[in-house]
């Protein structure tokens, strides 16, 4: 089993990347393969509504630019994603939107790809905001018909500058329960359906 995860952070290996490795840690215990994307300094357009993907039906988005598509392939291939993003303007940034945008649409065109896999949104955030950019996140795991495992608190984490989510207890206990239960869903999934 793996699980692919998409850093949507302008930082590399910042609070948001330091909160999915949390989660990671719980992953790997169980054996489950890990795998972490920086989206830092990538460049990604939304998507052009030319529904180019409903035509082709090759799970492909038609812009071919940047990396979109090889990310749509890797969350494909894995049998759970992380979505991870910092708090902007309380939303997701603008290259996590425009990831799910393409894959949603691409993953729609072409027989619900994502359809149940596992999914789980994990967000960095300095004060304020974090609910409406975790809520944005399931929204696509929800409407990719993903299924979606809890935690025992929302799955953020509580810090600005870089290292300072490291201080956060209970977001790391909060990323900590999240790896457990989503390893227990991908074991349980899986072994009824190898």
């Amino acid at each position: 089993m793996k699980v692919i995860a998409f850093n949507g952070s302008a930082r590399r290996d910042g609070n948001t990347a330091r909160l999915v490795r949390h989660v990671f840690a719980e992953l790997e215990k169980e054996g489950i393969e890990t795998e972490l994307v920086q989206m830092a300094g990538e460049r990604l357009r939304g998507c052009i509504a030319c529904y180019q993907c409903w035509q082709r039906k090759d799970g492909r988005c038609a812009v071919e630019d940047d990396k979109v598509n090889e990310w749509i392939e890797k969350m494909s291939a894995a049998d759970g994603m992380l979505l991870a993003s910092p708090t902007y303007f309380a939303d997701i940034t603008s290259e996590m939107k425009a990831l799910v945008d393409r894959a949603g649409m691409t993953a729609r065109a072409n027989g619900e790809m994502f359809q149940r896999k596992v999914g789980a949104a994990v967000i960095a955030v300095r004060r304020g905001g974090a609910i409406h950019a975790f809520d944005s996140l399931n929204h696509f795991f929800l409407i990719s018909q993903m299924i979606v495992p809890g935690s025992n608190y929302w799955n953020l984490g509580v810090g600005r500058d870089i290292g300072e989510v490291d201080q956060d207890e209970e977001g790391l206990a909060t990323m900590q329960v999240l790896g457990a239960n989503m390893a227990w869903l991908l074991k349980k999934l899986y072994a009824e359906n190898p």
